[in-house]
């Protein structure tokens, strides 16, 4: 079976390049534009793994994190924090609402995949 990845952002060329860079890799991916839809789909489905954007239209990635947190189901689904919000300050803020990693944009698709495996291994 393949690693399900929801991707969270709210540009749809970028969910687009991170699903051709993904599904390369073997994973499938579900994307979301917005918080409300992303929760929904969590709220739905399977996920192995979450990479989520902090500027979103409905809600800040900081809160759909800790969202994530405080549902029993999802508590443990690791979250990558995939931004341009470079600062110490938003990095602290990721951790605090319980990202795993920080990656910041520009971003390569090699390090993307990197932090994804060593969070959820390599897709068997």
């Amino acid at each position: 079976m393949k690693q399900r990845i929801l991707v969270v952002e709210d540009e749809e060329s970028l969910i687009m390049l991170v699903t051709i860079i993904l599904t390369a890799q073997g994973y499938e991916v579900v994307g979301a534009r917005d918080g409300g839809t992303a929760l929904r789909e969590l709220a739905g489905g399977r996920f192995d793994l979450v990479l989520l954007d902090v500027m979103l239209p409905d809600m800040d990635g900081f809160e759909i994190c800790r969202k994530i947190r405080e549902e029993p189901v999802t508590s443990q689904l690791p979250v990558i924090m995939l931004t341009a919000r470079k600062s110490r300050g938003d990095q602290s803020e990721g951790r605090q609402a319980g990202a795993d990693a920080f990656i910041t944009k520009p971003f390569k698709g090699a390090a993307v995949v990197e932090a994804m495996r060593a969070l959820i291994g390599l897709n068997q």
